[in-house]
């Protein structure tokens, strides 16, 4: 049965394989070059007010090679998860169910359990591994860049970064292989593998991640010296002080007036109108207001307590699924 296995996934195996050495080609040619301007640049030694360093590191780092490897790694990252999904878990048994031959494999002494535990554990943990991978390449490469950036915690580059792609990777493979189970047909339970996966990965930092620790948060008069943004419409007036929180994901920041409602103007045309806006003028009018800024989030140390709780998360979803399929071949499927 493993080796029916593998035969049946040997084309996916090889081209994840290819994959990998193009881009462990890549990152090997260019890495050590990143690294060598980090400590020549004191970004690697420097542990505070590393802002001269980092601009400097990131002028002679992010070269055009450099730039288009980031881009095509953080890309590449982000679409692993439904790669693996559609195109390892999906048909791994719908294109079974859908020719019949599941049915030939039953006669010949392999339990149904058998045949399941097999496909789930054997091509499960290679997709795992193979997240696993990738992932332990790029974080490698791209350390450097993260460290000058402080990035590494917002949603954009959060998915790419340590053993989070591994639960990804986990969680598609197998929601792959029960769309297969309970669709029976291969390009549609593809198509719904794909929803699915990217809905959840979707869903995660909006409504899962913010929560998995409680975010810091804090009310303080708004600083209008430094305020984030200013936004003025014909009706209405958007103000985002800023959150001196380096590295830090900021999961929510809003201004509210001394009754505790958002602020949303409208603004004082003499000063802050669209047309005769005065930076001096509007910012002293908004100090008048007594505004206050309230805001939530997840400081820069918090990276790895992060990532080891949502990758709990998505192990877990994965082994109820996987235990749903156990349940559903051998109670459902015929």
């Amino acid at each position: 049965m493993t080796w029916l296995t593998w035969r049946q996934f040997r084309i996916q195996a090889w081209m994840a394989l290819a994959a990998l050495a193009a881009l462990v080609v890549a990152l090997t040619v260019t890495g050590p070059n990143l690294a060598r301007l980090s400590r020549s640049t004191g970004l690697a030694a420097c542990q505070a007010n590393c802002t001269a360093a980092a601009d400097t590191f990131v002028n002679e780092a992010m070269t055009v090679v450099n730039s288009r490897v980031y881009v095509v790694a953080l890309v590449f990252m982000f679409v692993l998860p439904g790669i693996i999904g559609v195109f390892w878990g999906a048909p791994l048994i719908a294109r079974e169910l859908e020719t019949g031959t599941h049915r030939l494999i039953w006669n010949q002494s392999v339990t149904r359990t058998r045949w399941l535990a097999v496909k789930l554990v054997g091509v499960g943990l290679v997709s795992m591994a193979t997240a696993g991978v990738f992932s332990l390449a790029v974080t490698w490469w791209a350390a450097p860049i993260d460290k000058a950036n402080l990035d590494r915690m917002l949603p954009l580059v959060f998915p790419g970064r340590g053993i989070v792609p591994i639960g990804y990777a986990a969680f598609a493979f197998v929601v792959g292989v029960t769309a297969g189970m309970l669709v029976r047909r291969t390009i549609p339970a593809m198509a719904v593998t794909l929803v699915v996966v990217v809905a959840a990965l979707v869903a995660s930092p909006l409504y899962l991640r913010p929560h998995l620790v409680t975010p810091v948060s804090f009310t303080a008069p708004l600083d209008t010296s430094a305020m984030q943004s200013v936004r003025i419409t014909e009706s209405d007036m958007t103000v985002t002080g800023q959150v001196n929180q380096p590295g830090a994901w900021v999961v929510s920041n809003r201004t509210v007036t001394p009754s505790g409602q958002q602020f949303t103007g409208p603004a004082d045309l003499q000063t802050c109108g669209r047309k005769t806006f005065s930076k001096e003028g509007c910012t002293a009018w908004l100090a008048s207001l007594d505004l206050r800024q309230q805001a939530a989030y997840q400081p820069a140390n918090r990276f790895w307590a992060l990532q080891w709780y949502e990758t709990a998360v998505f192990v877990a979803l994965s082994v109820l699924l996987s235990a749903f399929c156990f349940w559903w071949v051998r109670r459902r499927l015929a």
